[in-house]
């Protein structure tokens, strides 16, 4: 059996949950879903460009704590409650990920988690 390694910061907002900030097996890391959260407040930013940029914040605490960084990821899953606003994501994902750019699928959703209007979950492979 695979022996899973717990990644926590206190740089990303605690889970919430019966979950993990991240799960690393070898050498692949499972970051989960992140919302806008303040990790300090933990309360939502305010507005969706503001969300954006936490999530983003938030995903690159977690893959720093499991020793990577933005460029490990290999896999993106974004979540929106409104479709209108994947432009914005992909303005902000190149202020955080250089080419080549990780595999993406981005999904329209009913609502999110503390009526986040964006979350994003990853995949990491470290060297």
């Amino acid at each position: 059996m695979a022996v899973k390694e717990i990644i926590q910061t206190q740089q990303a907002p605690a889970a919430i949950g019966t979950y993990s900030q991240a799960v690393k097996v070898g050498k692949t890391v499972y970051l989960s879903g992140q919302i806008g959260l303040d990790p300090e407040r933990m309360e939502l930013v305010e507005g969706v460009e503001a969300q954006v940029r936490r999530v983003f914040e938030n995903l690159k605490a977690v893959t720093e704590a499991a020793g990577g960084s933005m460029d490990n990821i290999v896999k993106l899953n974004v979540f929106l409650i409104d479709l209108s606003n994947f432009a914005l994501v992909s303005q902000v994902m190149e202020e955080y990920f250089t080419v080549p750019y990780p595999a993406r699928a981005a999904v329209g959703v009913l609502s999110l988690p503390k009526g986040a209007l964006v979350e994003a979950d990853a995949v990491m492979a470290l060297d």
